[in-house]
């Protein structure tokens, strides 16, 4: 499953819950249930909610009477414009303290939410913490959070977390971002919009100015994305089938425009037997100052890379008639950065050319059989016209005759395929 989200109002956290159980409504005991786990005084709800122009539904957070703690009564329920990261009121305290990211961390980690749950939680408060650690110019564990602390926010996360793992989408990606204008009031005075942590947490995020006002990203909000987009890859450019949205409100209200998030899940479309499509980043480059052998031990530890699929050369001519090798290389387009850095760092070339392209991939399968007391890796993969085996070259090569190294190589493709067969083949 492949979900998409639709920033029409903006991002916040409640609004990403909300969306995502409007789409996903069965999926609301669970969110509630680790709300609970991690904060026993409150209680969640999903409301419908009809602006007028659209419907969907509104996630609401309040604070039972005995969980209260002598917070001022207009702090006890959600008073969320949107700007909700900036409410002041921390968890089991008065309406101006603060909590310190370790402490944070220190109980979402004692709490009986699920492994899975609290380390998506832990992860988006990371990136809170390390933005505003860049922000105020201290250690990441010198961070005390003041609005995010707040114990809606800390709602907002943990359902937030537990949805990233029921749902387990394979890629997520967002529209461009409207991020606002204006200015926000804080803990710290009036902030300009985006707020310095939210504008650190989107950097690299497309953005747009649509002319509407107000603090449209918030700092939880700006985490959820920030998080996803570094654990999971962006949704391949291929045909795929719109299976359901959703659409999840906040409470402020935007002038001619619905404050919503919206959430769209497709599923990728089912292979017509030619290949299942993918993107893959093409990296290109030429190096005419690198001895054959240290080139040679470079591109080999690019193969090796995990985020490179494969890297092949070929000699060309330069100017001057001189003579070259052209170097390309398919990378994981989620870690393009990455494989470029590996390019830089394993030749000596200063410049290279990227871009991503579609491909198809057959669906294929490793099996690892014995021969001749040899182990050997047999690569199946389902064609269009059948199924073909091929072994690993290198589990033959201690074989010295080569017609026996062929004969083992047979004979191991025959065994792997008898092994498919019993494994029930693709399916």
């Amino acid at each position: 499953m492949q979900i998409h989200l639709d920033a029409l109002g903006g991002v916040a956290g409640d609004m990403f819950a909300a969306a995502l159980l409007d789409l996903f409504p069965d999926r609301e005991a669970g969110v509630l249930g680790s709300i609970r786990a991690a904060l026993p005084g409150v209680s969640c709800k999903l409301v419908g909610h009809n602006d007028g122009i659209l419907a969907g539904r509104r996630f609401v957070v309040a604070r039972s009477a005995e969980h209260r703690d002598g917070v001022a009564p207009g702090h006890t329920h959600r008073h969320h414009a949107h700007e909700h990261g900036h409410r002041h009121d921390p968890v089991g305290g008065a309406g101006h303290g603060h909590r310190h990211w370790s402490q944070i961390r220190a109980d979402l980690q004692a709490c009986p939410l699920e492994s899975t749950v609290s380390a998506h939680a832990i992860g988006i408060f990371t990136r809170l913490a390390e933005a505003e650690a860049r922000v105020h110019g201290i250690a990441v564990e010198a961070v005390a959070f003041h609005e995010v602390g707040a114990w809606d926010s800390i709602a907002d996360i943990v359902a937030a977390a537990h949805l990233i793992a029921a749902l387990d989408a394979e890629a997520w990606s967002v529209s461009a971002l409207p991020l606002g204008s204006g200015r926000v009031q804080t803990q710290h005075g009036p902030l300009p919009v985006p707020a310095p942590a939210t504008s650190l947490l989107v950097e690299g995020f497309e953005t747009l100015d649509d002319g509407v006002p107000g603090e449209r990203v918030t700092p939880t909000g700006a985490a959820i994305l920030r998080y996803l987009r570094d654990i999971a890859p962006p949704i391949p450019a291929a045909p795929r089938i719109l299976k359901g949205s959703g659409v999840g409100f906040g409470t402020k209200v935007l002038p001619g425009l619905s404050n919503c998030l919206r959430a769209v899940a497709y599923e990728a479309a089912t292979s017509n037997g030619s290949g299942e499509h993918r993107d893959l980043g093409v990296i290109e480059f030429e190096v005419d100052d690198q001895s054959a052998e240290d080139l040679g031990m470079g591109l080999d530890r690019l193969r090796r890379h995990p985020d490179i699929f494969d890297v092949v050369q070929m000699p060309v001519f330069g100017k001057k008639g001189r003579m070259m090798t052209h170097v390309r290389a398919l990378a994981r387009v989620s870690a393009l950065d990455e494989a470029i850095a590996a390019c830089f760092r394993e030749t000596t070339t200063i410049g290279l050319r990227h871009r991503i392209v579609s491909g198809a991939a057959l669906p294929r399968r490793m099996h690892t059989v014995t021969v001749e007391g040899q182990t050997v890796r047999v690569k199946v993969v389902d064609r269009p016209g059948g199924r073909t085996a091929k072994a690993e070259a290198d589990d033959a090569v201690a074989q010295e005759i080569h017609a026996t190294r062929a004969g083992l190589r047979r004979a191991a493709e025959a065994l792997a395929l008898r092994a498919d067969d019993e494994a029930g083949g693709a399916a």
